[in-house]
């Protein structure tokens, strides 16, 4: 026997390596061994053919005709298209107007992602940085717009929009004293549910001018707008409903005996529950959303996709394209991997916190 075990005191677990901890999921089991090596294989054999076309190759300066005399990637388009990529059809001299705009978007969304700021006058901080967006914006028809602006806007629309709604849906779906609101609520999430984004996109784009008069009716961007937040609220409301199933209902029947009335416990002792529980399902939404901006092309606006296709058709470059898909494709990744990561860290401090 150990003298450990003669004193009475419980053997203390081996504490593992951090850099073992992060291969343990990799080398964990021999299943896990056998596919990661299978893996590390593939990329070691690609890797040399993967280098030499991107970098040692690949034209980084020059015209269309260097790139077509060289065997490797043609990152010279990129480089002169750069600024169509991110802002479209946008004049060129005035291009400040929408870089501004996205900075000042990117500034709310990296206020918002800090809970010290979870404060009513977020609220009002939104609203006059939502406006002073639309007002650099419109120093050109809202047909020239496009490129990176439209991709956070229509993102932003879907997730602002669609949030507050989805909240709504869950609630009245979950609702028992008003059978017609709960069979409507069920009806709305889902038919939005069941039919392509796509689908929705051309209902609004089409059935709204005709059922208001042309005075009234708001233009194309703005239709796809609304068109993303009504179909992001029927996914928000399954992934709230999922977070207030996970509830006892004897929160909110403890709530209701401190004589809290029905909107008051929701706001302050279950919705913040659901929500935290529902952390994950809600950014798997925010992920789909960002990377379904590019739609909106089938009704003719243009985000970031859409002007890198449009680039690629540019008769005095005569390019496939990929680098500058490549390029598109690096910005959603990063995008999408920033909200992955901080919905984890998210999901993380708000167990910790309870």
């Amino acid at each position: 026997m150990t003298s450990q075990a003669l004193s009475g005191v419980p053997p203390q677990p081996r504490r593992s390596q951090p850099g073992w901890r992060l291969l343990a999921p990799l080398f964990g089991t021999r299943g896990n061994t056998a596919l990661s090596l299978v893996g590390l294989a593939a990329i070691v054999a690609a890797a040399p053919a993967v280098l030499r076309w991107a970098v040692l190759d690949a034209v980084f300066t020059g015209s269309r005709d260097d790139c077509q005399a060289a065997a490797g990637a043609c990152w010279a388009f990129v480089g002169e298209k750069l600024s169509f990529f991110l802002f479209g059809l946008y004049p060129p001299e005035l291009r400040w107007r929408p870089a501004l705009a996205v900075l000042v978007m990117a500034g709310l969304i990296g206020v918002s992602l800090l809970p010290r700021f979870w404060r009513p006058v977020l609220l009002l901080a939104w609203l006059a940085g939502a406006a002073a967006a639309v007002l650099l914006m419109i120093g050109a028809p809202t047909n020239l717009w496009g490129g990176l602006p439209v991709s956070l806007m229509v993102t932003l629309a879907g997730v602002l929009g669609g949030m507050p709604l989805g909240v709504l849906l869950a609630l009245g779906r979950r609702g028992r004293e008003l059978p017609f609101i709960r069979l409507a609520c069920v009806a709305w999430i889902e038919v939005v549910r069941g039919v392509p984004l796509i689908a929705i996109l051309f209902i609004v784009n089409v059935m709204v001018p005709l059922f208001l008069p042309e005075a009234l009716t708001p233009e194309k961007l703005s239709r796809a707008l609304i068109a993303y937040a009504l179909a992001a609220s029927a996914y928000f409301a399954e992934a709230v409903r999922g977070g207030l199933q996970g509830l006892p209902e004897t929160q909110e029947e403890a709530a209701r005996a401190l004589g809290l009335s029905y909107w008051k416990a929701m706001w302050l002792v279950i919705l913040p529950q659901a929500l935290r529980t529902a952390i994950p399902p809600l950014a798997n939404t925010v992920i789909s959303f960002i990377k379904e901006t590019s739609l909106v092309m089938a009704i003719g606006l243009f985000d970031l996709l859409g002007t890198v296709q449009l680039a690629a058709r540019d008769p005095q470059w005569l390019v496939t394209g990929t680098e500058g898909y490549l390029f598109a494709a690096t910005i959603y990744l990063a995008l999408c991997a920033a909200t992955s990561a901080y919905a984890a860290w998210l999901e993380r401090r708000s167990f910790r916190t309870v």
